[in-house]
């Protein structure tokens, strides 16, 4: 159920990790008390799941993205943030029946990286993950780009506005098929799927034994 009925404010910019917020909001599962958004930015992922999630913790490294996140989000009392890596052991306390993490982990080694995030979850909790991979066929090129028509209507609807200024920005190292491999091994059971826009999802269940 929604902690609140009231109509969700239209996003304020449009961008090809915010064009798949809707996945992630669609993959909270039921009974979610609690969430942690890795690599929060400017919090505007914190802000959708605290409608829907009573307790919300963005975290992020940059000091600058953390103070327009609380400046963003002081209307939503049960969103919180904090400064700090969430690979670093011991920096959140974990238990969380959900973890996203969009266009994040590329930004460091895979295994290290969904190591790190199941381990925040509590047993049954889910991580969702919005990634980005590198194109290495005609075909990668041909599925990542069919999008862009869509995308530049959609940019054109919010004044071509595709997010603050400072996030940081990085390409990915792994190929399509490189980070469907990693995820066999590291996330077995976990749903894969690829989308336009260079992205791919990913979807796992922490087992409850």
């Amino acid at each position: 159920m929604p902690l609140t009925d009231a109509p969700a404010p239209p996003d304020p910019y449009w961008n090809h990790n915010v064009h798949y917020h809707r996945l992630v909001l669609d993959a909270v599962p039921d009974g979610c008390a609690r969430a942690l958004d890795a690599g929060c930015g400017d919090g505007l992922l914190v802000r959708k799941l605290a409608r829907r999630i009573g307790e919300v913790t963005g975290v992020d490294r940059s000091a600058a993205m953390l103070r327009l996140a609380r400046e963003s989000s002081s209307g939503t009392p049960n969103a919180t943030f904090l400064a700090a890596d969430f690979m670093a052991e011991g920096a959140l306390p974990g238990g969380y029946d959900l973890v996203t993490a969009v266009a994040v982990i590329h930004h460091t080694e895979f295994a290290t990286a969904t190591r790190r995030l199941t381990g925040l979850l509590a047993p049954g909790g889910r991580l969702v993950v919005v990634g980005l991979a590198a194109n290495k066929t005609p075909w990668d090129w041909l599925v990542s780009g069919a999008g862009l028509p869509a995308a530049r209507r959609q940019a054109r609807r919010h004044g071509g506005k595709s997010g603050p200024p400072g996030m940081p920005v990085m390409d990915s190292v792994m190929t399509w098929g490189e980070v469907r491999r990693a995820a066999r091994t590291c996330l077995p059971g976990s749903r894969y799927r690829r989308h336009l826009l260079w992205r791919y999802s990913l979807v796992w269940a922490k087992p409850r034994g």
